[in-house]
């Protein structure tokens, strides 16, 4: 092909290009973004769940609303970019979750975000007051206060009659569980239960937390709510069945089946 010829072609083609672009149907208003920090897979039950509800409400996917969903696989270094990538898409509202939440408040101060958070939304800087938040910025606290926390560990001493030590499994590197870490201490120490706090950074070494737990002579096991618990559960399944912490709350599971 001779030179004239090839750019002719380059010219062509970048003509097309933008029509092909303006071609691409517009996505149907409203345009719901949401950001999972799970799988899609560990997701689903939620998703589902929202789309029932706004067929509730009389929206329809793809009739009347759209949704955009991104998810973060358990891994809070992934919803930053997506929080970006879904904020670029101009949509009416951003339904986020733990760390997704934090990232679409840096993503954007205009686009409303419904927010189900971890950490106290006035000290997170998502709100001035819980009684005027203000801002782009609504949604659920899910963890509470130190009250709230401590009411978590009645009911477990209800279930467990005589409980006194209890061990507590976080990862310290995601925000949803390094926030509980003080409140679970304080509460603990309202309640009248010693906790022993077993970090994992990574569930490869589930193992080694199992053993920790053994050490430990806990009576209980509380389990943090970061986004990678949920994701990676059908994988810790077979440390569960295999490991001897199982004989740690077999007692606690029967006395809970009862209550």
């Amino acid at each position: 092909m001779k030179r004239r010829e090839f750019i002719t072609l380059l010219g062509g083609a970048a003509v097309v290009w933008p029509l092909a672009a303006q071609a691409q149907p517009s996505p149907v208003r409203p345009l719901i973004g949401v950001l999972s920090p799970l799988s899609a897979a560990a997701a689903s039950r939620n998703i589902a769940a929202l789309r029932s509800a706004l067929r509730d409400l009389g929206y329809v996917e793809g009739r009347n609303v759209t949704l955009a969903l991104r998810y973060g696989d358990g891994s809070a270094e992934r919803t930053p970019p997506l929080a970006r990538e879904l904020i670029a898409l101009n949509p009416d509202v951003v339904i986020a979750g733990a760390s997704g939440a934090s990232a679409a408040y840096n993503a954007t101060r205009t686009v409303p975000i419904v927010a189900i958070i971890a950490e106290d939304p006035v000290a997170a800087g998502f709100a001035q007051s819980m009684a005027k938040p203000s801002g782009n910025v609504t949604g659920t606290w899910n963890l509470g206060d130190n009250a709230l926390v401590g009411k978590k560990l009645d009911f477990f001493k209800l279930a467990v009659p005589g409980l006194a030590r209890v061990g507590v499994m976080l990862n310290p590197d995601d925000p949803a569980d390094s926030v509980q870490i003080p409140s679970l201490t304080a509460a603990a120490r309202a309640v009248g239960v010693n906790i022993e706090v077993i970090e994992v950074h990574d569930l490869a070494n589930l193992d080694a937390a199992a053993a920790q737990i053994m050490r430990a002579n806990v009576q209980g096991l509380f389990v943090g709510v970061a986004p990678f618990w949920f994701t990676a559960r059908e994988k810790s399944r077979p440390w569960w069945r295999a490991s001897s912490c199982r004989r740690c709350m077999a007692g606690a599971s029967s006395r809970m089946r009862a209550v």
